[in-house]
């Protein structure tokens, strides 16, 4: 049995709790800190397409703090929290592992970052370094998941739960095979999580998976977070049908000016991520990212959002609405520090980055009057 433990018990870390559990490969401590209170008394009640509806549920060992938890050694920590650098940074969280009496106790375990955005994993691996308890054993992601808190005991999951895995070099984006030691890392968690129920899958390369799921949060959450409209609001025409109502939609009255300006403008920034991945060395090949990234994702996304049915708010917006930080630094802030360490143009990501530098301002702000 392999000892995990679960840092941030929302969505993302009840779920992936679940999972390792499931697979009666591991035992599980999970850390729930806002919901603590809620979940010890009455457990997680998971409304989920996949895994059933399990009301009550429980890890093995449910926490208050880190710090609590850090009484034990384990083989797997897998971080779930919102990576918000400017707010608090991993190490922060992470401090009761990475300090004495733990450090003194307990060789390092692997730490698994489930987290969107670009060099999320930074931070930690200066933290483990400076330690000199040997090479950091940090393995990134690109997860894609459908889950929502609907309260601090209950989360619904649309079944959806499809992580990629793969070790996580400082600075290195060109090494594309896991040594024997990594090979063994990799593929400890992933049976875990495979057994468990969830489709994984491994790579010699995380970052350019990485990469490419950003290109979205970039483009789209951006552009949600700013005008406050989701995406149909681009997409979508007015409903033909009377009988059929939705908003928002695209008004006929301007519609023109959405395909010759708003659309061309998403594709621009698009490119421009392009270009940064190829100063990256991420190759124009399906196994490194291919230019017709662009045109896939702008594709899809209309495809999806012409429905009648769309209703999906993409998660930077819903913090926005719910006066909540956004990951603003590990999404576009990596982008803008990359490109200038590399010498490359990004305006338009610039742009976007310092309109919502100031959204971000504003919600510190307001959380902090609030005190």
């Amino acid at each position: 049995m392999k000892e995990i433990l679960v840092v941030g018990f929302g969505g993302v870390g009840s779920v992936y709790s679940l999972i390792a559990k499931r697979s009666g490969l591991a035992r599980v401590t999970a850390v729930a800190r806002s919901n603590y209170d809620a979940v010890n008394q009455n457990g997680m009640h998971f409304k989920s397409l996949k895994y059933g509806d399990l009301p009550g549920w429980r890890p093995d060992r449910l926490c208050k703090s880190v710090g609590s938890a850090a009484d034990t050694p384990y083989d797997y920590v897998i971080l779930t929290t919102k990576a918000l650098p400017d707010i608090i940074k991993t190490p922060t969280i992470l401090a009761p592992l990475l300090t004495a009496p733990y450090i003194d106790k307990y060789p390092q375990p692997a730490y698994v970052i489930l987290q969107n955005g670009l060099n999320v994993e930074v931070d930690l691996y200066h933290a483990i370094k400076a330690l000199a308890q040997g090479q950091p054993k940090i393995i990134g992601t690109s997860l894609y998941i459908g889950t929502n808190l609907l309260a601090p005991d209950v989360v619904e999951h649309n079944g959806f739960d499809r992580p990629t895995l793969g070790i996580y070099r400082h600075n290195d984006f060109t090494t594309t095979t896991n040594s024997p030691e990594e090979t063994v890392i990799l593929e400890g968690i992933a049976s875990i999580l495979a057994k468990g129920g969830s489709t994984v899958s491994v790579v010699p390369e995380i970052q350019r998976k990485k990469f490419s799921k950003n290109f979205w949060n970039v483009a789209f959450s951006s552009l949600t977070s700013l005008t406050g409209y989701t995406l149909p609001s681009v997409f979508r025409p007015p409903p033909s049908d009377p009988s059929i109502q939705y908003e928002p939609f695209v008004a006929p009255k301007t519609a023109h000016l959405i395909n010759e300006f708003t659309i061309p403008t998403l594709k621009a920034i698009m490119e421009e991520l392009v270009s940064l991945a190829r100063a990256l060395g991420f190759p124009d090949s399906e196994d490194g990212l291919p230019s017709s990234t662009v045109e896939s994702i702008l594709n899809n996304t209309a495809s999806i959002h012409v429905s009648p049915e769309s209703t999906h708010v993409p998660s930077m917006l819903l913090d926005v609405r719910k006066g909540q930080p956004i990951e603003v630094e590990v999404i576009l802030g990596e982008v803008v520090r990359m490109a200038k360490e590399r010498g490359v143009s990004v305006p338009r990501v610039e742009t976007l980055y310092g309109l919502l530098l100031v959204v971000q301002n504003q919600i510190i702000r307001t959380m902090a009057s609030k005190l």
